[in-house]
């Protein structure tokens, strides 16, 4: 098979164990991925990783997959609560994750599943809820290949200076569109080097950098990958960018609407080989997409409604959706058309649909989760494709993407699909997140209804 599971810049435990005692390896970074995306855990001495935790594992407050955004504790989540005490969770370190990390001095990271302390899993942990859908897939005799693309807006301004100037006002890196500008993107080659090379010493196979279209957006792609090897790269590409950024005095974000213009994107492609390797997408005798294939993306379209939480899941990621912006508004899908939800491209092994609605916010666990399930859902049932979106999909009259936080979560909540893909606890979380960004956008009074209504209503 032509995509190994991990390749050798990756570290096997025999290796990190010799680095530690030559004294390369100071700092074992232990950490899962969380609700919204980002890494937490915890920084080991490397001698106590060795001596204590290679064995016995650590563990951290179950209150990491129920708080805010801010890590806020907030009430509704059936997991846990102050009447049920904030417990621990156990961190079960993933040793084919071992990676250097070479932006930070002497410095090794794993990730990790959570289980509870009697080893049940979290079944509300992103990473658990992909893994569970890979397993359906496998089941079906199919192994899913995945890629991310992420895009985010780099500024001259550091993290604390833009939060001291409540992150308005800011400098970007370029002045002007620079959609795949070679001069635009020199501006910004020491930081988008720094990025590449690191990542690429991380274990992750880069493919290139390009401009985009908002002043100071830029994009760095990947080689796809196994679907749970593409969701850990993400989301350590996504933190390393931040920290290297933050080296360079500069910051950068992946709000998947900074401003009025262009928002930031994480188009997803996906598709299923066989567990043997063999193409289950593509018919080679007829030289055309197999039934299957078809099957699978009628499932990811009659569910996009179902998992748009998944895929857009901040008051935020709403604003993105716009006509003429390359965000889809419409579900449908089209061959290599940029205005649709889906888009189909490639032929024979390359073969594969790629996801536009997702924006760079997305938590890759639950964004790939949910395109399986939805797949999948279209493969057991044996839906068939609707007829090919041409032309602009924006102005086509098909049935839309949701417009707003809400929304989703009342199409995600209500959904026989997702209950049955995920599971009703996982559902339910999920759900729950969603009211508590909407509760905390809904008591806020934003700069726009200042400067609105101050003076003039």
């Amino acid at each position: 098979m032509d995509t190994p599971r991990h390749n050798d810049r990756y570290l096997t435990l025999p290796d990190l164990e010799g680095r530690i005692r030559a004294g390369e390896i100071d700092t074992v970074i232990v950490a899962f991925t969380d609700m919204q995306g980002r890494l937490q855990g915890k920084r080991l001495h490397a001698a106590y990783f060795l001596d204590h935790v290679v064995d016995d594992g650590t563990e951290g407050c179950n209150y990491l997959l129920t708080v805010d955004v801010d890590m806020n504790t907030v009430a509704g989540y059936e997991m846990t609560s102050w009447e049920k005490g904030y417990g621990d969770m156990e961190f079960v370190l993933d040793f084919d994750t071992i990676r250097v990390l070479g932006h930070l001095p002497g410095t090794a990271m794993i990730q990790c599943d959570l289980v509870w302390m009697d080893h049940r899993p979290v079944e509300q942990s992103p990473r658990r809820i992909l893994t569970k859908q890979l397993e359906r897939a496998a089941a079906g005799g199919y192994r899913a290949l995945a890629g991310t693309e992420l895009e985010f807006i780099v500024f001259d301004d550091t993290y604390e200076q833009a939060w001291s100037r409540d992150y308005r006002g800011l400098t970007p890196a370029n002045q002007y569109n620079v959609d795949y500008s070679i001069v635009g993107t020199t501006r910004v080659e020491p930081l988008l080097r720094d990025i590449r090379n690191t990542m690429y010493a991380a274990g992750m196979d880069v493919e290139s950098a390009k401009g985009e279209c908002n002043p100071g957006q830029h994009e760095i792609g990947f080689l796809y990958a196994d679907a749970l090897v593409t969701a850990d790269n993400h989301a350590v590409y996504k933190t390393a960018a931040k920290e290297i950024a933050a080296g360079h005095g500069k910051s950068l974000t992946f709000m998947a609407k900074y401003n009025d213009l262009e928002g930031s994107s994480c188009h997803i492609h996906l598709s299923l080989r066989g567990d043997d390797g063999s193409l289950v997408f593509w018919d080679d005798e007829r030289g055309e997409r197999s039934p299957l294939y078809d099957q699978f993306v009628a499932g990811v379209l009659a569910t996009m409604r179902d998992f748009t939480l998944l895929y857009a899941p901040n008051i935020n990621s709403y604003k993105r959706f716009a006509d003429g912006s390359f965000a889809p508004t419409t579900i449908g899908w089209g061959l290599d058309n940029r205005t649709c939800a889906v888009r189909l491209v490639g032929r024979g092994k390359g073969a594969r649909m790629e996801n536009r609605v997702p924006g760079g916010d997305v938590n890759p666990y639950l964004s790939m989760a949910a395109m399986l399930a939805g797949g999948l859902h279209g493969i057991e049932n044996g839906l068939e494709l609707e007829s090919e979106t041409t032309g602009n999909a924006y102005t086509s009259g098909k049935p839309t993407v949701p417009t707003t936080l809400q929304e989703a979560r009342d199409a995600f909540a209500g959904s026989e699909v997702a209950r049955k893909a995920l599971g009703d606890d996982v559902v339910d979380h999920y759900a729950r997140m969603a009211e508590v960004e909407l509760e905390a956008y809904n008591a806020a009074v934003t700069d726009w209804e200042l400067r609105r209504g101050f003076e003039r209503m």
